[in-house]
C-alpha cells in the first residue's frame, strides 16, 4: 500500500475543471480547452507522497524549468501558453502556475542516463545492462557512462512504481518512428542541460522527460530538468563507489530510512510526518539547485 498520506481537496476555481491530483501538481482544464497546471508543495518518497510540504517547493521547479525551456528552445519547443493567473485562482498560485497546449501525450517515461546510478545500477549488478543495453565491466555507483544513454520507463499511478522497459518495447508502443524521435528528443535535451550544468558545477546524472504532439510536433512538457524530475550531483563531491551527495530529495529520503523516523518502509504504514530540520535542509537544496543553474538568487 502507498500513494497519498493525506490526498489534499482540489481546490475549486470559476471556469476551471479538475483534472488529476498528481504526486506534486494539480491539472486542470479552463473553458478555452488549455491546461492549467499548479505545483504544489508536496514532496514523495518511497512511492508516498508525504503529509508535510516543503515551502517555495513548487515554484522553484515551476521557475526552474521556464529557465530550461528558454535554454532549449532551439532544440524543441515547450507546453507553455502563459503564466497569468486564470481569474479567481487563488493568490498562492502566483509563481507556480503554468497555461499550457493540451497534447497528445506519449505513454511512457522518457529517461536519459550520463551515470551509473539508481534502478539502472541495480539493473546493472544483475545483468551488465541497463533497459536491455550492453554496458562495460567494471562501472560501479557513480561512474560516468561511455555515452548518454535512453532508458525509457512506464508511467506509474500515484503510490506505484515506473518499470523501466526496452526500447523495443516503446517502439511496439507507440511505434518505431516515434520511438525514434522520442529518443532523439531525450538525448538532445539532457547533452543541453548536461553540458549548462556542468559549467555550473554541477553533474547531471540523469533525467526524466514527458514528450506530447502538438499535431504532429513533438512537443516537451510537464517539468524539465529540476531537481524532482533529475539527479543533480555537485560536481567537487563526485565520488565513484558510493552514493552520491545530491541537490534533491536526499535529506528526507535519509531521514524517513533512519531509526529516529520510527518508519518501516517494507511495511504498510504511512510514514511520519517531518522534522522542521528536515524541511529546511530540503528546501535550502532545492533553492542552491535554482540559484547555482540559473545565477539568480531567489526571492
Amino acid at each position: 500500500m502507498s500513494g497519498f498520506v493525506e490526498k489534499p481537496e482540489p481546490v475549486e476555481v470559476p471556469g476551471l475543471v479538475h483534472l488529476h491530483t498528481g504526486k506534486v501538481r494539480d491539472l486542470y482544464q479552463n473553458e478555452a480547452g488549455d491546461l492549467v497546471m499548479v505545483a504544489s508543495d508536496r514532496i514523495s518518497a518511497f512511492d508516498w507522497v508525504l503529509p508535510t510540504e516543503i515551502p517555495d517547493k513548487g515554484s522553484v521547479l515551476t521557475q526552474l524549468s521556464l529557465w530550461w525551456f528558454d535554454q532549449i528552445g532551439d532544440l524543441m519547443p515547450n507546453h507553455v501558453l502563459g503564466t497569468d493567473l486564470p481569474p479567481g485562482a487563488p493568490a498562492d498560485w502566483a509563481g507556480r502556475t503554468l497555461v499550457c497546449k493540451s497534447l497528445r501525450m506519449a505513454p511512457v517515461e522518457c529517461v536519459a542516463r550520463g551515470y551509473l546510478t539508481g534502478s539502472g545500477l541495480v539493473e546493472y549488478n544483475q545483468t551488465r545492462t541497463v533497459c536491455g543495453l550492453a554496458l562495460p565491466e567494471g562501472l560501479s555507483d557513480g561512474s560516468e557512462l561511455p555515452a548518454p544513454i535512453f532508458t525509457p520507463a512506464t508511467k506509474a499511478a500515484v503510490g506505484e512504481h515506473d518499470e523501466n522497459v526496452s526500447y523495443e518495447e516503446v517502439a511496439r508502443q507507440v511505434g518505431a518512428d516515434t520511438a525514434a524521435q522520442l529518443r532523439q528528443a531525450t538525448l538532445a535535451v539532457y547533452g543541453r542541460g548536461r553540458d549548462i550544468a556542468r559549467e555550473r558545477g554541477i553533474l547531471l546524472a540523469d533525467t526524466k522527460f514527458e514528450f506530447g504532439f502538438d499535431g504532429e510536433t513533438l512537443v516537451v512538457a510537464d517539468e524539465v530538468l529540476t531537481p524532482d524530475s533529475s539527479r543533480f550531483w555537485p560536481a567537487d563531491q563526485w565520488e565513484p563507489g558510493r552514493a552520491q551527495p545530491s541537490f534533491d530529495k536526499q535529506f528526507v529520503r535519509d531521514w524517513l530510512t533512519s531509526a529516529e523516523s520510527g518508519w518501516d518502509r517494507k511495511s504498510e504504514r504511512p510514514p511520519p510526518a517531518l522534522p522542521q530540520q528536515v524541511v529546511d535542509a530540503t528546501r535550502a537544496k532545492y533553492v542552491e539547485a535554482y540559484e547555482r543553474l540559473t545565477g539568480t538568487a531567489w526571492s
